[in-house]
């Protein structure tokens, strides 16, 4: 099931209690974090909220300062009734390629919750295969609804916290600050230093890079 776009300035749980009043009792929002950068795993989550103890604020982790995810993430961890974080490594996206591992989370993320959801809220037009039950796609769902907005929180900030720990594995790349995007900083370091463990080899750039590693040691 595909629900449109509609005009929203920001996310509440109306899309909950509509599922709610049609006899779902446990519904789950899932989103992704890090699927454009050239390095390292895509981030999924997947939230079930107590609806008696909604976090003030969620919203959009795009949408949201570092300082304001940091207090979001601990609050949902603290009060949602499940959450569940899948990794897909760069291993997975070369292998099922980004869309495809982006999926694979997403389903690994709703079946991995303590509790099994009635329905599953997912950020996007694409519905995973292998989903716990039935899953509803929201375009723009992390500014529309606050179960998805919780689960790209927890997303972002697991995957910022992993890009800092990757910063320390390979300090050359400066991962703790692109975070993985193809800034000009980033872009010199691989030309300069070639690709390491972290980069997606599927992804243009890092191709290249591996060419020119290639061609230098021929």
């Amino acid at each position: 099931m595909l629900f449109d776009s509609i005009l929203q300035t920001e996310p509440d749980y109306s899309h909950e209690l509509a599922l709610h009043a049609r006899g779902a009792r446990t519904i789950a929002g899932v989103d992704e974090a890090g699927r454009g950068p050239l390095a390292g795993p895509v981030v999924v989550s997947a939230v079930v909220l107590d609806p008696n103890a909604i976090p003030a604020g969620l919203n959009d982790s795009k949408k949201l300062t570092e300082e304001q995810r940091e207090l979001l993430f601990a609050q949902v961890m603290a009060t949602a009734l499940a959450v569940s974080v899948v990794l897909a490594p760069p291993s997975i996206i070369l292998s099922h390629n980004i869309r495809g591992a982006t999926l694979w989370a997403m389903a690994q993320a709703a079946c991995s919750l303590g509790i099994t959801p009635d329905r599953v809220l997912i950020d996007g037009r694409d519905i995973p295969l292998g989903l716990p039950c039935e899953g509803i796609a929201l375009i723009g769902g992390d500014g529309r609804s606050v179960s998805i907005a919780a689960a790209s929180i927890v997303a972002k900030v697991t995957r910022d916290r992993m890009c800092r720990i990757m910063d320390c594995d390979a300090p050359k790349f400066g991962f703790a600050g692109h975070k993985g995007y193809s800034t000009a900083a980033h872009m010199r370091a691989l030309v300069e230093h070639g690709p390491c463990r972290h980069h997606r080899e599927e992804f243009a750039p890092v191709r290249e890079a591996w060419a020119r590693v290639r061609l230098l040691v021929a």
